[in-house]
Order: C-alpha cells, then sequence, then structure tokens
C-alpha cells in the first residue's frame, strides 16, 4: 500500500512555521476501538487532515488512535465532523485543548504502530469496559481530600518533577512500560484505598488503572481528561486547582507552566528551576533543567566533559 507522506523538507516547513502568526489551537485526543485495517484508516486520516491543513504527531494501531495536533483556529469547528467522517466510533471522542497556545507542531505526520500507547504487557489483558471509573473535575479535589484515598502520578519521571498534584504518589519510570511493570506490587499497600489516578490527558490511565482492574484491585479511578481537562475546567469555573508547576508536553512547547510553584532543580548548580533543554552534544543530547545562568556557563552542554568532549561544536 502506498504510504502518504510530507514531500516537503522538515527543516523548511520548521522554518516557515516560526515565521508564521497563524492563529493556531493545539488539541489532543485519542480514543480505544477495534481497526482492523491502520494503515488504511493512516491513509485516510492523512488526507482529511491535510485539507484542514493540520499539523501534529498522529499514532494509528489496531487498538486505538493517539492524537496530538495543532489546526487553524477558524477551522475547529470543522473537526467534529471530521473525525466522524474519517471513523463513526471518533463522534464522541473528548478533546483536549491545549494549557497554552504557543506554537507546537509544524508539519503532519500520522505512523501506524503496533499499540498506541506502549505498556509491555499481554496483548489481551486490556479492556476498555474494565477500566478505573472517570472522577468528574467538579469532583476531583473533593475526592482528593478524602483520607481513605491516594492520588497517583501515571507520568514519567521526566514530567513529574517539574509538576504534579499536591500529595501525588509517583510510580518510578522513564517510560510508561517501566511504570507497569512495578505498578501492582508497588501500590500493593494502598489495595483497600480509593486510587485515583491521573496522565496528561487521559490515555495512560486508561491502561494503567485496567491493570491494577486485571490485578484484582477494586477501587480504581481516573481524573477524565487528565491534568489537561482539569485545569481548563477548573480556570472555567474558578475551581481551586491542586496541581502546581508545570506540565510536560511532547511538542516544540516542551512545558504548560500552571502555577508559579518551581518544583525542581537545575542539574549544574542545584537552585529551583524547571527550564528543559536539550545537551546539545551530538551523541549526548540528554534531556535536562538548567538555569539560565547555567546555560552561558556550560553553553548549553549538561556537563564539562559534554563540553569539552563535543566534536561538533559550532565555532
Amino acid at each position: 500500500m502506498l504510504i502518504l507522506h510530507n514531500i516537503s523538507c522538515k527543516k523548511d516547513l520548521k522554518s516557515v512555521f516560526l515565521k508564521s502568526h497563524e492563529h493556531r489551537i493545539t488539541l489532543s485526543f485519542y480514543k480505544y476501538f477495534y481497526i482492523n485495517n491502520p494503515y488504511e484508516l493512516r491513509n485516510i486520516i492523512y488526507n482529511e487532515f491535510l485539507k484542514l491543513n493540520i499539523f501534529g504527531r498522529i499514532y494509528v494501531a489496531k487498538e486505538g488512535i493517539n492524537a496530538q495536533i495543532n489546526i487553524l483556529k477558524n477551522k475547529v469547528y470543522f473537526l467534529t465532523s471530521c473525525l466522524y467522517n474519517i471513523n463513526k466510533n471518533l463522534q464522541d471522542v473528548h478533546i483536549n485543548y491545549a494549557l497554552n497556545q504557543k506554537k507546537s507542531f509544524w508539519v503532519l505526520q500520522v505512523k501506524v504502530r503496533n499499540k498506541i500507547v506502549a505498556d509491555g504487557l499481554l496483548d489481551n489483558f486490556f479492556n476498555d469496559k474494565n477500566i478505573g471509573k472517570y472522577v468528574e473535575i467538579h469532583n476531583v479535589n473533593k475526592m482528593l481530600n478524602q483520607a481513605n484515598t491516594i492520588c497517583v502520578d501515571m507520568r514519567n519521571d521526566y514530567e513529574y518533577i517539574i509538576g504534579h498534584f499536591q500529595n501525588a504518589i509517583h510510580i518510578p519510570g522513564s517510560t510508561f512500560r517501566d511504570q507497569l511493570k512495578i505498578i501492582v506490587n508497588f501500590l500493593k499497600k494502598y489495595q483497600n484505598k480509593n486510587i485515583v489516578m491521573y496522565c496528561t490527558g487521559g490515555i495512560r490511565c486508561e491502561k494503567a488503572t485496567a491493570w491494577l482492574k486485571y490485578n484484582n484491585f477494586q477501587n480504581v479511578y481516573q481524573i477524565k481528561g487528565g491534568i489537561l481537562n482539569y485545569v481548563n475546567e477548573s480556570r472555567k469555573n474558578n475551581f481551586l486547582i491542586k496541581f502546581q508547576g508545570k506540565n510536560f508536553v511532547f511538542d516544540y512547547r516542551m512545558t504548560e507552566k500552571i502555577s508559579e510553584h518551581i518544583l525542581s532543580r537545575c542539574k549544574n548548580c542545584n537552585i529551583h528551576c524547571d527550564i528543559y533543554i536539550n545537551c546539545r552534544k551530538h551523541t549526548c543530547h540528554r534531556l535536562f533543567i538548567q538555569c539560565r545562568v547555567c546555560q552561558i556557563k556550560y553553553n548549553r552542554y549538561c556537563s564539562k566533559f559534554c563540553k569539552i568532549h563535543d566534536i561538533f561544536i559550532v565555532k
């Protein structure tokens, strides 16, 4: 099957994107449902999104769709009908709005994957009818205040460190796959409590709560729409926001500021800081936190070693 793709250089597309003054909205959505031919649906999505001048990263697998996109503000109205025309299972899909509308994507990528969220688990364990109960946003704070409730963060280490709910328990791991390997034993002592889970938009919690229920946890919940829906709805309704710091996002923006709290520290000098950059050494490219002073001192390298040994230094 012919796989439709961009014909323009990504570097050129990025240059146009950074100079553009178009008013674009960043959105995300996911839906678990069976897809018989992911490659065929992938091409349909690519064609339809191209018509609406949508940029972003969309994963398609037999288990469903996971999408992070940006779209011209005056085209948002057409998105729901577009999704319905692509596949009727997307008729009622929940769409999350980004917490800031800075520039995010400059190219359209639609990729077929084995899973829309890599979990490393048995293919047949997941049942979208047996997942954690949704906690509506107006009930989240009330539930988190209950003595018999624990709040569990299902994001990666580098996401959690710059922002999280007050008193949230974090499942250690640099990937979702790593977290799921240990989550059952890690939470065993809380098995009789109400476990409220959250992630960025909800997609990881669908599987994490299903995995706990598969392993005989009973009182399992998830925040509907994740951090994005919680913060947007709380701001709209003037609810107290119990999330502190920044929300990590996997696009050009990298973070979204939610509160003034700075929870993390500079890797080099240890002052409070939450600025993520990538080490400029070609063979390192490590994602790390570095304050403005250390960015100058180390020239945006993560360490003196990388600074000294980088053979690709631009003079």
